[in-house]
């Protein structure tokens, strides 16, 4: 990450953490090595919130490494992926991933996509990953162990109607832009919005954000990519449901 970049990045974070009152429990010690960060999609995709909370919690565990975010391919198609990549996006696939890995990087992946970033406001509260396992047969190949990180209150920081899933099959979106979802907000300074928020900034409500890292994880003996992102789907799942069972929505 360029100098420039990286200062404004660390300007965003730290009014973050101060605008939603960001708390961090961190149960994991690093392993050596790179690993794969595993997060949760709060709302939207490259201006989601939860992008920001993982900031912080890097932060907070002391590393210096680089983390290569793996961003959907929508960014390349809106022509901005050369701003992705000055901070640190690549390209969401397989080959590009390893590649991060095998230099030395640590590598960020939001397995849930869009389908998780775009849930409605009854499912906030939920991990979506809709069975995707491309994030542990990576973790497989580069034979790195996955951290959990776990993020829950930027769901919060609009209203989602409706995710939208079928205005966006009936328009062709998951066939142009490789996009499941159309969802319907109401947002500040948007209001009332189908499409476009979530891919554009929004001014969010001060909800509170807290965010759990969890300890590594690695396949066990015989484990396959299936099972090991069901397993780790669970263990994430499980703790989200833990830290949203008495919450208040924007309070915290």
């Amino acid at each position: 990450m360029d100098v420039v970049p990286r200062h404004l990045v660390g300007m965003t974070v730290a009014l973050a953490r101060r605008y939603h009152r960001m708390e961090i429990d961190q149960r994991c010690h690093m392993p050596e090595g790179p690993v794969l960060f595993v997060a949760n999609h709060g709302f939207g995709g490259v201006f989601d919130l939860n992008v920001l909370a993982f900031a912080a919690a890097y932060e907070r565990l002391g590393e210096r490494r680089r983390v290569s975010v793996l961003t959907h391919a929508i960014a390349w198609k809106l022509g901005v992926g050369k701003l992705v990549n000055m901070f640190d996006g690549i390209p969401a696939d397989h080959d590009t991933a390893l590649r991060a890995l095998d230099s030395g990087d640590h590598v960020l992946v939001f397995p849930g996509g869009d389908v998780d970033g775009f849930k409605s406001w009854r499912n906030r509260n939920k991990i979506m990953f809709e069975g995707r396992t491309g994030f542990a047969r990576l973790a497989i190949d580069a034979d790195v162990p996955i951290v959990p990180v776990v993020t829950a209150g930027a769901g919060e920081s609009l209203f989602v109607l409706s995710s939208g899933r079928s205005a966006a099959q009936r328009v062709g979106l998951d066939k142009v832009l490789r996009l499941k979802t159309f969802p319907v907000t109401v947002s500040v300074p948007w209001g009332l919005n189908a499409g476009f928020v979530g891919l554009l900034p929004y001014l969010p409500l001060p909800t509170k954000i807290t965010t759990t890292v969890l300890p590594a994880m690695r396949a066990e003996d015989g484990e396959n990519a299936e099972v090991l992102s069901r397993r780790v789907h669970a263990v994430m799942d499980h703790e989200l449901t833990a830290m949203t069972a008495n919450r208040i929505p924007l309070i915290g």
